[in-house]
């Protein structure tokens, strides 16, 4: 069997790119020294996963699918007791000197769940209610401490049930429900300060020493960097301090001041030849299960690399959300490998076997 090598020289190359961004950012005062061995041992970690995948298939992957999904589940319950907080939200676990969050294996374990509920397609009401008895408990236990993964799950859930042939007309519906109870429900009962994160993008300088700090100092860096950047390790705004979260949250920013504007077409480049795989792979699976699969793979990435961009340029609310690939994080980057894994696994086996 031949392998298309395109889809895994592209993850590569983003994880080189991570890689240089969390070395140069670990320059920073604000950023421990070992978050580059750390993210280094994540990419070593994440080969156990897609080791494992591969030697199941897609088949027995499919059908352990619940099994993982309730696992999942009791994981992000267990933060509520056992959580550590970070950053203010305690939606971490400790196991000895590692730290991981559920929700990025829940968001695979969803991801694997829901497309086996929608492998049937769209078949009326009854179609909402399993998948809404999937994605509920889900985006229930999440956006209590992350708003910002509640939204991820959410875009993956409505990328895959229009994936699943919903009626354009239904999903237009849901976002006008949506759109109307998210400012005029939702956005009073939040805290002040989760108010102000959401909305200091459209002008930061109204708070420059509070929330728009983060947003003023990743435009600076953005800016600084002009057309070629200052060159690998030469970063003003991240070494000095300035740039918080360096490394996750604003590791675009560390990576455009030092690469400039040549560098940020590399990395879009880069991320749109990872969109057109997937999308790819989608068009070339013969079952609507593998399809939906590809899609919701699709829209959780997509929309973290939107809103993490976004963000960092102020053009779109702060919410915490990190580039994958890219932005340090040991439990994100074996979540998003493991989750690209499954793809090619499950496109190398769209022909076999059958649920």
């Amino acid at each position: 069997m031949k392998y298309d090598l395109r889809f895994p020289v592209i993850i590569a190359a983003l994880l080189a790119v991570g890689l240089m961004t969390v070395s140069t950012a670990a320059l920073s005062p604000r950023v421990s020294s070992g978050v580059f061995n750390k993210q280094v041992l994540g990419v070593v970690l994440a080969a156990v996963p897609i080791a494992l995948m591969w030697w199941v298939g897609r088949d027995r992957i499919y059908r352990v699918a619940p099994y993982l999904y309730g696992l999942a589940l009791l994981m992000q319950v267990s933060t509520f007791v056992i959580g550590k907080e970070v950053n203010g939200q305690r939606n971490w676990i400790e196991l000895g000197p590692l730290q991981f969050q559920p929700l990025e294996i829940l968001k695979f374990a969803l991801i694997l769940m829901l497309a086996v509920t929608l492998r049937g397609g769209f078949k009326g009401v009854s179609t909402y209610g399993r998948a809404l008895a999937v994605f509920l408990p889900a985006v229930g236990l999440v956006v209590i401490q992350d708003f910002g993964g509640a939204i991820v799950l959410s875009v993956m859930f409505a990328v895959m049930m229009l994936a699943a042939r919903m009626p354009v007309w239904h999903a237009l519906l849901a976002a006008l429900v949506v759109g109307t109870a998210v400012p005029t429900v939702l956005y009073p009962h939040l805290e002040p300060y989760q108010q102000k994160r959401l909305t200091i993008f459209l002008n930061p300088y109204e708070d420059p020493r509070g929330a728009g700090y983060q947003v003023i100092q990743s435009t600076i860096a953005v800016g600084s960097g002009g057309l070629q950047g200052k060159g690998y390790k030469q970063g003003s705004q991240s070494h000095n301090g300035f740039l918080p979260e360096a490394h996750t949250d604003f590791a675009v920013s560390t990576w455009l001041e030092e690469q400039g504007f040549v560098g940020g077409v590399v990395v879009l480049l880069l991320y749109g030849g990872l969109f057109w795989g997937l999308a790819g792979m989608a068009g070339e699976a013969p079952r609507l299960q593998d399809q939906v699969l590809f899609a919701g793979i699709l829209g959780q990435i997509g929309f973290q690399v939107l809103e993490n961009v976004g963000a960092a340029l102020s053009v779109l609310p702060l919410t915490g959300i990190t580039l994958p690939l890219i932005s340090y994080g040991l439990s994100s980057l074996v979540s998003t490998l493991s989750t690209l894994g499954l793809a090619y696994i499950v496109h190398r086996d769209r022909y076999e076997g059958r649920i």
